[in-house]
């Protein structure tokens, strides 16, 4: 796409003076114009969708983009039928079936996204996470090298749903020993009192205080995160993926994906003194991510844990 054209159309199409002067739209001979005008349920201009126009004969992706700030998205194409689908976080795909014609000049069309129907909330209750179908995972960056990935072995927790979904409560209890970054001497001396110091502070420990809904399937998680015996408020950024009836013994299931940032230092993890000493650590900031899959509680399931 050409940044000049998508100027001149603002002024198109936003009522400049006539005559204004401006760049003419570069289109060859034979070619013709897909041109979108992307608002969001308000009316406003929406900025940053993600468009994808393929060819529905050999269904090859022929353009993807964006839409400028002011919600513009121009594509020239040979002729020919394509799928247009425009997709926005939070809002309702939108997708359609254009016939570009060869020299067909401008013709724009406004496009309104509308608000995301939302998935079936999981019901009220106990949900706890199942392990064979969790992950707690991290990344962070080995100073001088590529990416640390890891991940820790051994957790429980679960979700108490309520009937106001914002005041649902979830508690993850981690076992910091099992930290496992496939590296048995980098885990050893992450166990060590240079970093989790496991055998003063076994534990790691998220408790929510509120849910709050961003759109969407969209949520915030807001709670405490407690490690190495220090107790900060975290945000996580939660999309929650559905529930459904079904897995091995037609349990109740639902799932969600939940990622944040952590700063070492904010857990007296002093990255610093290190390098002072010549130790080689990871650098200070950590990317959380807990893939949960939790199952609806029986009458004979224990609760979360306290």
């Amino acid at each position: 796409m050409n940044t000049m054209p998508l100027g001149l159309l603002r002024r198109r199409l936003r009522g400049a003076p006539a005559g204004a002067a401006g760049p003419t739209l570069p289109v060859p001979a034979g070619g013709g114009v897909v041109l979108r005008e992307v608002l969001d349920p308000v009316n406003q201009p929406l900025g940053a969708a993600e468009v994808t126009v393929t060819e529905l004969r050999s269904h090859q992706v022929s353009v993807r983009g964006t839409t400028d700030p002011y919600g513009l998205f121009l594509a020239v194409l040979p002729p020919g039928s394509y799928s247009l689908l425009i997709v926005a976080e939070g809002l309702e795909p939108h997708r359609e079936t254009v016939e570009v014609v060869a020299d067909s000049g401008l013709s724009p069309q406004r496009v309104w996204l509308q608000p995301a129907r939302q998935a079936e909330l999981p019901v009220p209750g106990t949900w706890l996470f199942d392990p064979p179908h969790t992950a707690i995972r991290f990344i962070a960056k080995h100073v001088g090298m590529a990416h640390v990935h890891g991940r820790f072995e051994r957790f429980e927790g679960g979700i108490q749903v309520m009937q106001e979904v914002a005041d649902s409560r979830v508690h993850v209890r981690i076992d910091a020993s099992s930290i496992n970054t496939g590296n048995n001497t980098r885990d050893a001396h992450l166990r060590s009192a240079d970093f989790l110091d496991v055998d003063t502070f076994p534990y790691i420990d998220f408790r929510s205080t509120r849910f709050a809904y961003r759109g969407g399937s969209k949520w915030t998680l807001l709670g405490t995160l407690t490690m190495h015996g220090v107790s900060r408020s975290v945000a996580l950024d939660t999309t929650y993926l559905g529930m459904v009836n079904g897995g091995y013994g037609e349990e109740l299931r639902c799932a969600a994906l939940a990622k944040t940032e952590l700063h070492r230092e904010d857990y007296t993890l002093n990255w610093r003194s290190m390098l002072a000493r010549g130790i080689a650590v990871v650098g200070p900031t950590v990317q959380l991510e807990l893939d949960i899959q939790a199952m609806y509680r029986t009458h004979d399931t224990p609760t979360p844990p306290e």
